[in-house]
């Protein structure tokens, strides 16, 4: 089972709010936990500089990782991502111990592919509409992907892509299909463009009734205008 990502992390014992706000504020470190497997939970910290590095990679998030804890190698998958909501700063890390002889579950991303020639874009004019960005699957290890892509070539407009016409890599279920034809969703769609709203309060313009009224409006205006000048010396 190969991996593509390693971080260093040390154990640490010093948990709760205000030792992990001290974590990131003076070490310049993040609280994390791996759980999973016949291991107890361990608390951890990593360096955020490494961390952040690693996030910039789509990879990242579906890719086996290695955690080489105080010098002892663990393999695991991360599983959730804490961060702060207004400042560019990871909060708190979960990764998930894995097996190579047991199945796991997580999310991977969707890659949509030859949307601009598929035939509801290229000759309906129509539009892409995503539902799904991830999916969610079942694998081993070994079998894990960095991405599925959705071909949408040859969807046509008004047609819709499912889960079950994604065509799965080898050794690869979706969790959604594994509960029944029910739990089919929907993935992407073509479909046209929505008109323009039109604004009910801009009157319409006809043509003719401009041509009338510049006629006849130009004529007796000026008219009435001179003849109340008049009036009034």
């Amino acid at each position: 089972m190969s991996t593509d990502f390693t971080l260093h992390a040390k154990g640490r014992e010093d948990t709760g709010k205000g030792a992990s706000r001290r974590l990131r504020r003076l070490a310049g470190e993040i609280p994390a936990i791996v759980y999973g497997g016949k291991k107890d939970p361990a608390m951890l910290t990593l360096l955020h500089k490494d961390v952040a590095r690693a996030l910039e990679n789509e990879a990242f998030y579906s890719h086996i990782v290695t955690l080489d804890i105080d010098g002892s190698s663990e393999d695991v998958i991360l599983k959730d991502v804490q961060r702060h909501p207004a400042k560019k700063q990871i909060l708190h890390l979960d990764f998930l111990r894995v097996s190579k002889s047991t199945k796991l579950h997580t999310k991977v991303p969707l890659h949509f592919i030859n949307e601009d020639i598929s035939i509801g874009v290229k000759t309906g004019g129509g539009i892409v509409a995503h539902t799904m960005t991830e999916l969610d699957i079942m694998c081993l290890p070994k079998d894990l992907p960095e991405y599925i892509e959705v071909d949408m070539a040859d969807i046509d407009l008004g047609q819709i892509v499912h889960i079950s016409d994604i065509k799965l890599p080898k050794g690869v279920e979706s969790v959604a299909l594994s509960y029944g034809s029910d739990h089919d969703l929907s993935v992407a769609s073509i479909h046209k463009p929505k008109a323009a709203p039109v604004d009910e309060d801009v009157p319409a313009v006809d043509a003719d009734a401009d041509g009338d009224g510049d006629g006849d409006g130009d004529g007796d205006g000026d008219g009435d205008a001179t003849e109340g000048s008049d009036d009034s010396d």
